[in-house]
C-alpha cells in the first residue's frame, strides 16, 4: 500500500522548516548507512542528536498524531525520530531496502520498520532529478511531491532516489512501527476505515449499518493488532 498525504505541513510551517535547515550543519549521509548502503548512499544529513534535529522532528510528531489519514494508513504504535537530509550536485541513494529493525540511538527503544515515510520539504521545480523510485507489484512508482506533502510505503520495498542534477530536494524521513504487521490486514482495515469516514456525515449517527461496519472495523483492528 502506497498513500500519498497532502499538506502535512503548512506553508508557513515549510518556511520555517526551511529557514532552521537554511542555517544547519549538515553532515555527510555515509556515516549513518550500513555496510551495503554505503557505496549506495551519497548525500547529506543532518545529525540526529542537534537539538535542531530533535525540535522539528518533535513539531512533525505532533503534526502527524493529528493527522487522521495518517492515523489510519499506519496505525502508528512506535515512530522512529524523523531524521533529515539533503540531496545536492548529483546525491543519490541507490537501490536499498531499509532494515526491518531500527535502533533508536542513546535508549533501549527498538521497532520494526513496517512503514517508511517521506515528507518532502522542497517543492518539484526546485530541482531536478531526485526522484523517490519504489519498486511494487504494480512495478516502479516514482514520487516527487510538493513541499509539506508525504508518502507512507512498506519499508520492505526496494527504493531509490535518483540523482540531483540542480538545486536542492530537502526531506524528513523516518520509520513506524504500526499496530498491524500485516501490510493486506493494515490496508483493508484502511480501507474500511476509510469508507467509514465517508458514510458518517450521511447518516444518522446511530445508523444500524453504520454501527454494524464501525463494529466490524474495530473487531478486525481487535484482532489483528499487538502492542
Amino acid at each position: 500500500m502506497l498513500i500519498t498525504i497532502q499538506q502535512v505541513l503548512t506553508s508557513e510551517e515549510i518556511a520555517q522548516f526551511r529557514q532552521h535547515l537554511a542555517q544547519a550543519n549538515w553532515q555527510d549521509g555515509v556515516k549513518t548507512a550500513g555496510t551495503l548502503a554505503r557505496s549506495a548512499k551519497q548525500n547529506l544529513q543532518l545529525d540526529d542528536a542537534s537539538e535542531l534535529a530533535r525540535s522539528l522532528g518533535n513539531h512533525l510528531l505532533r503534526t502527524l498524531a493529528a493527522n487522521s489519514l495518517f492515523v489510519s494508513a499506519a496505525l502508528p504504535n512506535k515512530i522512529y525520530p524523523p531524521k533529515f537530509n539533503c540531496y545536492t550536485q548529483g546525491g543519490h541513494y541507490g537501490t536499498h531496502v531499509d532494515s526491518a529493525i531500527m535502533h533508536v540511538p542513546g535508549t533501549a527503544v527498538s521497532l520494526r520498520s513496517d512503514l517508511s515515510a517521506t515528507l518532502f520539504l522542497s517543492d518539484a521545480e526546485e530541482y531536478e532529478g531526485g526522484e523517490l523510485e519504489i519498486e511494487t507489484a504494480f512495478g516502479v512508482q516514482v514520487i516527487k511531491l510538493a513541499a509539506g506533502d508525504m508518502v507512507l510505503y512498506p519499508s520492505s520495498s526496494l527504493h531509490r532516489v535518483t540523482p540531483v542534477t540542480k538545486g536542492a530536494r530537502i526531506a524528513s524521513f523516518f520509520w513506524i512501527e504500526s499496530l498491524v504487521g500485516d501490510e493486506a490486514e493494515r490496508s483493508m482495515l484502511f480501507d474500511l476505515d476509510q469508507a467509514i469516514q465517508a458514510l458518517t456525515p450521511t447518516v444518522a449517527p446511530d445508523d444500524a449499518n453504520l454501527l454494524k461496519l464501525t463494529g466490524v472495523y474495530h473487531n478486525l483492528l481487535r484482532r489483528w493488532a499487538t502492542t
